[in-house]
């Protein structure tokens, strides 16, 4: 028997050491981290954590919310848990996936969480609609953009003169906006 933790972070900017903290007071023997969303399931570390983990380990998590975001993705995970013969320790909901009541307290919480997420989405719309009929929000201010200088280093990019990524860094435009204004503009 292992004490797997699996920490996760929604940014490369953000720092997991809060979790890795309390893995290392429980004594946690081997961890992963992903530094990604968690709205997606399919996370490199999330995945390779569920691969090693082996009958009798205990997989422990800061809150269920590091595991998953939505109630679909935490259930199936613990299903495949339960079916390897691994448990599910999270320490703030202070649940247990051994018994049908953890079980059951588990999905009540991962509901509420993923009530509370659509809620907040839901007022943040409002509030957004609100501001724009009060002539309050106008949504992001447009990038600046030089259409004859954005064509000269297309064409010098065409050309061979130089690599898109250096015409990107003349621009100092990202690669999705660059092609896009590329196909834009017939270039």
């Amino acid at each position: 028997m292992a004490l797997i933790g699996y920490a996760r972070v929604s940014t490369q900017e953000q720092n997991e050491g809060r979790q890795l903290e309390i893995f290392s007071e429980l004594g946690v023997d081997k961890y992963f981290i992903d530094k990604c969303s968690g709205k997606d399931a399919a996370r490199p570390q999330l995945t390779m954590m569920r691969e090693y983990v082996r009958e009798g380990d205990i997989v422990v998590v800061t809150e269920y919310a590091r595991l998953a975001r939505s109630v679909r993705d935490l259930l199936t995970i613990i299903d495949e848990f339960h079916s390897k013969g691994v448990q599910l320790r999270s320490i703030k909901e202070q649940f247990d996936t051994t018994t049908p009541q953890g079980k059951l307290i588990l999905t009540i919480f991962a509901g509420l969480a993923e009530f509370e997420r659509e809620m907040i989405l839901q007022r943040q719309k409002e509030g957004i609609a609100l501001a724009k009929k009060q002539g309050k929000y106008h949504g992001r201010k447009p990038l600046p953009f030089d259409e004859k200088l954005f064509r000269r280093e297309v064409a010098a990019w065409r050309k061979g003169e130089q690599t898109a990524k250096e015409t990107m860094k003349h621009l100092q435009m990202k690669p999705n906006r660059f092609y896009r204004k590329v196909k834009e503009f017939g270039l």
